[in-house]
């Protein structure tokens, strides 16, 4: 199994930034994706940034050029740095992975427990 906690949510002013932390630890082979959703209220959850292990990156087009994703393999940690934040960013942002648990190499989806951004002035 895989457990992912969030750490680096709270409060901001528009045109604010804050970065969130997710750390992985449990029993797993390897982690082949890490990302984040977020869920607005009324809204589906949508996926605004992965990366792999290998170093590919994706951003939805509503946070490319204000937010930057990146990880730490060895401490198995995917990091979200927000910058220019707006109220509608506002939303529950929740961690996921991608992880290979046992050796049927069958890739598990995995969620952290979310931790609340708001950006209100």
């Amino acid at each position: 199994q895989v457990r992912l906690v969030e750490s680096g949510g709270g409060l901001v002013q528009p045109g604010g930034s804050l970065r969130l932390s997710c750390a992985a630890s449990g029993s797993f082979l390897s982690i082949n994706v890490m990302g984040w959703y977020r869920q607005a209220p009324g809204k589906q959850r949508e996926l605004i940034a992965s990366i792999t292990t290998g170093g590919s990156i994706n951003y939805v087009d509503s946070v490319t050029g204000r937010f930057t994703i990146s990880s730490d393999n060895a401490q198995n940690t995917v990091y979200l740095q927000m910058r220019s934040l707006k109220p509608e960013d506002t939303a529950v942002y929740y961690c996921n992975a991608r992880a290979i648990i046992s050796y049927d190499w069958a890739e598990n989806n995995y969620w952290g427990q979310g931790t609340q951004v708001t950006v209100s002035s």
